[in-house]
């Protein structure tokens, strides 16, 4: 909507709009002049409506009549208390009753109070004075507003997201490529099928020979000098027959449990390879 052109203010010419008569164009709307209030101008009752205070309950709205007028929260002068009250719950019972509901409850306690301050007091047995109607509303009354304050206490507290936000940094590195793991099924696979292949061309010759489990892994590091990958397969002679296999398996494992050779594969079921550990510089 434009801003209204009040009597006071001459209206801009503007092509195609009628001549206003006398400037007495009342205001503007969407650039045309109008001359009177529209008579047809419905506006919504609740849209005047302007709430000073807002209260988060009964008790909210005792103590803020309490502490308004400086009374003593130890003496309550009730009928004070009780006749403000009953106007604000009169107030929104004509407006909002599911609001007003939990109101009337604080009300109906007020004038309970208030009657029972009217009758003579009564001692209970073994008690030298009466005990004072309004005892449990000013215990309620002090307990919620040790809540408020600290409740407020918290909220004045600087919180992530609505105060400030965390700094981030991300720092990019370099990192290794990480192997798959190769499972110890997949390595008693392997090791069968080169049994079974060792076993298709050994000899029946019997022979006597003694077997160094550190020599064969010396001569597996060997064969992995210089070379990026080698296959598993690669590093066994099936000719040679199985002692010498087993003793290079063994080699080949206990070079592993020494973290001398790395044994991965690119991913499952894929062929297994061996290759010397890297050591950072």
């Amino acid at each position: 909507m434009n801003r209204p052109v009040w009597p006071d203010t001459p209206a801009p010419d503007v092509p195609g709009q009628p001549e206003v008569v006398d400037n007495l164009a009342v205001a503007r709307l969407y650039g045309e002049p109008l001359f009177a209030m529209p008579q047809d101008l419905y506006i919504p009752p609740d849209a005047l409506e302007v709430f000073l205070e807002a209260f988060e309950g009964p008790l909210d709205l005792l103590l803020y009549l309490i502490r308004k007028q400086n009374f003593n929260i130890l003496d309550i002068p009730m009928a004070a208390v009780t006749r403000q009250y009953l106007s604000y719950v009169d107030e929104i019972r004509s407006r909002n009753l599911e609001l007003a509901s939990e109101y009337l409850l604080m009300a109906a306690m007020l004038i309970e109070i208030k009657s029972r301050m009217l009758l003579p007091p009564k001692k209970s047995d073994g008690e030298q004075e009466a005990e004072d109607p309004r005892a449990e509303l000013v215990r309620r009354l002090l307990e919620y507003e040790q809540i408020k304050l600290a409740a407020h206490q918290v909220n004045a507290l600087p919180q992530a997201g609505r105060d400030y936000l965390r700094a981030q940094v991300y720092i990019e590195q370099s990192l290794q490529p990480r192997f798959p793991d190769v499972d110890a099924s997949e390595l008693q696979a392997a090791w069968r099928d080169i049994v079974k292949r060792a076993k298709l061309i050994q000899h029946h010759t019997i022979t006597r020979e003694e077997l160094s489990v550190r020599e064969h892994m010396s001569i597996v590091l060997r064969r992995l000098q210089g070379r990026k990958f080698v296959e598993f397969e690669e590093l066994f002679d099936p000719s040679r027959g199985v002692p010498v296999l087993v003793v290079t398996f063994i080699a080949l494992l206990e070079l592993g449990k020494e973290t001398l050779v790395e044994i991965t594969q690119a991913e499952a079921f894929a062929p297994i390879y061996v290759r010397l550990a890297y050591t950072p510089a």
